[in-house]
């Protein structure tokens, strides 16, 4: 697989870099009980997209105050439940590549900055730019997040990779012009089984073997 043509990586955090889909999960059930939606059909659901926009799918007859409020409700059930966020697999060795080849790197994320301060701050990540779901005015599957990054990050969107592991993520990447790199068997220019995968295709495609 050829990258000599990335100059950014646009990360996911929930289920790409964090391994937070417990956490993710419990919220979601306790949320579902608590309005009455069929727990199943939550799950179905639930990963990739702002929870605003899941909330509103699952209380179509809700108006937007009560849309606010139930979404509100869902974060404030994830906010402090960390016991078991940590890296996802791979994640210290992308990272390790990404600084290695002195690649610039940002973190798009679906979650408030609340949430995703709390949720990388426990998996001992620091990304050098990071955009919430309170950057931007639509969330994902719309590209701006992405497009938001590349230029915080002074890269054109066509030279980024973004990393995904959602479907609503890899459309986001795909309408933004980037390269989308997918894990989960999702559809992608590059699929992954995990990130140690791609900092070993980023270090061979950037930094070639010589002699």
């Amino acid at each position: 697989m050829d990258l000599t043509h990335v100059e950014a990586v646009l990360l996911d955090m929930d289920g790409t870099l964090v391994d937070s889909d417990a956490a993710v999960e419990r919220g979601w059930r306790v949320w579902a009980a608590e309005y009455g939606v069929d727990a199943g059909t939550v799950l179905e659901i639930m990963h990739g997209s702002p929870s605003i926009l899941t909330v509103r799918r699952l209380l179509p007859g809700a108006d937007e105050t009560a849309v606010a409020a139930a979404a509100a409700r869902q974060l404030a059930l994830q906010y402090d439940d960390l016991s078991d966020v940590v890296p996802a697999p791979g994640a210290p060795e992308l990272l390790a590549a990404l600084d290695d080849l002195a690649l610039p790197w940002a973190v798009v994320t679906s979650a408030d900055a609340r949430l995703a301060k709390a949720r990388l701050g426990a998996a001992g990540i620091d990304p050098p730019v990071l955009l919430t779901i309170e950057d931007v005015t639509a969330g994902k599957p719309d590209p701006e997040g992405y497009v938001l990054a590349a230029a915080r990050l002074g890269v054109h969107p066509g030279r980024c990779l973004v990393v995904e592991d959602s479907t609503p993520g890899t459309t986001a990447g795909q309408a933004a012009g980037a390269t989308v790199a997918s894990l989960r068997g999702l559809p992608g220019d590059v699929p992954l089984a995990h990130l140690a995968e791609l900092a070993g295709l980023l270090t061979r495609s950037l930094r070639p073997a010589t002699g």
